[in-house]
């Protein structure tokens, strides 16, 4: 049996020596998952995957009786607050322990979908074998799992653990149970991943973010049932709850110049002072929340070359920014430069690197971060 010790690592994923990646980022417009033949029949692609594995997951021991002929494929789709993932590969065997835990922990809870083969996954005093449906792990604690029988493929959907508005010790009591994916919320929540998979990569960033806050939602709502009624949630993480739900609301609709704190309240159901007490422990107000938001947006666009045939002022208006003259006086005080200037560098840059010599503007990848005031105009409690 071949075994490989996977340690943590942040560097870029690359390839076996000599062979393509068995990889493919569909966030990046890279829309279909190379199959599992395309990095080899060898030794070298176990030690390919292990590598992946330490790259994007965490460090784990793995093993497999199939090195000659293993086979694996590992495919990422970026959806902003949790990332989705289809992984495939031949039998192999993992046991995550508590040092390994101390090397490297992403802090995430991980809902696989097993949708070929059979997974037995131990954690937390619990031990199921899944085929067909959901299980729920966690990076910070101790697991053991096996691919029982021939090639197991399953998608996975990260989820920053502080992202699941429920209380960490209810959570913990799904930790490695079989889960039902094919009635109910579990398989809202199994076709809407489906259906993320297939096309999702011809969606805009923005979208992609839009629909991960909608599979965290729907993750969060399935795991609450699990648990019971979720109105019998504590009042602390009903809070919490709310308040990512509002998070999500303000993403997915910023470029509405009609976004205000008044418009939020409304749509949540809530007088505006209980919003402002909602966000009384946050760095930010919520309209600062909202101004900084837009402007991280436009400061993305602005850098890129997707909209470069977009004058400054449409960009504005794409997030939310009524007045030209408003959003270019926020983002010099945010950014310490201009709009255009912004542009102008960031197009620059590329050009000269190419040509080997250094920007003349080089300082860009310098630039101060932004400054935003905490403050508004509206009570605080």
């Amino acid at each position: 049996m071949i075994k490989a010790a996977v340690g943590w690592s942040t560097a870029v994923r690359r390839p076996v020596k000599g062979r393509s990646a068995a990889t493919s980022r569909l966030g990046d417009r890279m829309e279909s998952p190379v199959a599992p033949d395309a990095v080899g029949a060898s030794e070298s692609t176990f030690d390919w995957f292990c590598e992946a594995v330490s790259t994007d997951v965490m460090p784990v021991s793995l093993s497999t009786r199939h090195a000659a002929d293993f086979r694996a494929s590992i495919t990422d789709l970026d959806l902003g607050v949790v990332r989705l993932s289809v992984v495939a590969c031949s039998p192999v065997l993992s046991r995550r322990t508590l040092s390994h835990v101390r090397r490297g922990d992403p802090e995430h809870l991980q809902l696989a979908l097993v949708t070929r083969g059979s997974l037995r996954i131990s954690q937390r005093r619990n031990e199921s074998v899944v085929a067909g449906g959901l299980v729920l792990t966690d990076t910070s604690r101790p697991s053991e799992g096996a691919c029982i029988g021939g090639q197991i493929e399953s998608v996975v959907m990260q989820i920053p653990r502080q992202a699941v508005a429920l209380r960490p010790d209810r959570v913990d009591r799904l930790l490695a149970t079989g889960l039902a994916a094919d009635t109910g919320s579990g398989a809202v929540l199994a076709d809407f991943l489906r259906t993320l998979l297939a096309y999702g990569p011809d969606c805009r960033s923005e979208e992609r973010r839009g629909m991960g806050s909608v599979a965290l939602d729907l993750a969060t709502a399935f795991l609450a049932r699990q648990l019971g009624d979720p109105g019998q949630a504590p009042t602390e993480a009903r809070a919490q709850e709310t308040l990512q739900r509002i998070h999500r609301f303000i993403e997915n609709n910023l470029g509405d110049p009609g976004l205000t704190p008044q418009m939020i309240a409304d749509r949540h159901n809530m007088s505006l002072r209980r919003l402002y007490v909602l966000f009384g422990d946050q760095p930010l107000t919520i309209a600062a929340h909202i101004r900084r938001s837009r402007l991280e947006r436009a400061h993305t666009d602005l850098a890129g070359g997707e909209l470069s045939g977009q004058p400054v002022q449409a960009i504005a208006a794409r997030w939310g920014f009524s007045s030209a003259t408003a959003f270019s006086r926020a983002f010099r005080e945010a950014y310490g430069i201009t709009p255009t200037e912004h542009r102008a560098l960031s197009q620059a840059a590329p050009r000269h690197a190419e040509d080997g010599i250094p920007a003349r503007h080089a300082h860009l990848r310098a630039l101060r971060p932004p400054t935003f005031s905490s403050g508004d105009t509206a009570p605080r409690e």
